[in-house]
């Protein structure tokens, strides 16, 4: 169960977002925040807390790192979504932003064996201590757009593929268009590829998706939800030449998966944790 995400505007700094979801035993709840320029003040972008309760009795749980949550998350729907979108030779990785959310995508790319890749930012010292870590290269957007499976991780405040630059066969995810008036690609590139999301509600209207939706160029019809392809409900590419296009706004069922392996892990004692009492 996954009630819609609910945001509370705090402009003209951010926003924060309230996400639920039921599943496995565990209820949670995930407070977390976008404030974008946060990082001009020595802060992050994204801060907050999951709340994680018992389902059955409703007891807390645990309280867990957001931002640890949302970055391992936000990496691994990108490895999967290539996993089942990209071509079945695409091996390349173009990064274009390279901050917390775009490393820990470049990690797990790296970990579902795809690279080696190319890391592009405004900050180019950003790209290049990633690009160090992995043993990728550093480069220009343009390179980065010339590869197999391209990953944006961006603030979503101005376009980073326009109509016409990806290659026949690219895969891209987007990743970084969160929210109402966010968008990494110009509306015609996203009316150009066979487009696919994680949930349409959310994706239609707060996500990469959205401009189309509301210029009239995308409808329902037009996209495929990952999990309907997962499940085998519905085909993933249809050639080797599409450019496939993954729409991705983080969802808390995800974040859940992450809270139930985090308890796990500690129940074994692989990882420590602080005990409070309530």
């Amino acid at each position: 169960a996954m009630p819609a995400k609910v945001y509370l505007d705090a402009s003209p700094a951010g926003d924060f977002r309230a996400m639920p979801a039921k599943g496995a035993g565990l209820a949670i709840l995930k407070w977390v925040t976008s404030f974008p320029r946060n990082p001009e003040f020595g802060l992050p972008v994204v801060m907050g807390v999951i709340c994680v309760s018992s389902a059955e009795d409703g007891e807390p749980v645990a309280l867990v790192d957001a931002r640890a949550v949302t970055a391992l998350r936000t990496g691994a729907v990108a490895a999967v979504a290539a996993q089942e979108l990209a071509r079945e030779d695409a091996r390349t990785v173009g990064m274009i932003g390279c901050g917390l959310h775009g490393a820990w995508a470049a990690r797990c790319l790296a970990a579902a064996e795809y690279g080696p890749g190319l890391c592009f930012d405004v900050d180019p010292d950003r790209a290049g201590a990633l690009a160090g870590a992995l043993g990728w290269e550093a480069g220009s957007r343009e390179d980065a757009l010339a590869c197999d499976v391209v990953t944006c991780v961006t603030p979503g405040d101005e376009p980073v593929v326009r109509a016409g630059e990806p290659r026949p066969g690219t895969h891209l995810s987007m990743l970084g268009a969160d929210g109402p008036g966010k968008a990494e690609a110009e509306v015609e590139a996203v009316k150009e590829c066979v487009l696919f999301c994680d949930e349409w509600e959310q994706a239609s209207h707060g996500g990469e998706l959205t401009g189309a939706v509301e210029a009239g160029l995308v409808s329902r019809d037009d996209v495929t939800e990952l999990g309907e392809v997962l499940t085998g409900a519905a085909p993933g590419r249809p050639s080797d030449d599409a450019v496939t296009l993954f729409d991705s706004t983080g969802l808390a069922i995800q974040d859940l998966a992450l809270c139930q392996a985090v308890l796990e892990a500690h129940r074994r004692g692989d990882v420590p944790a602080q005990r409070v009492r309530l």
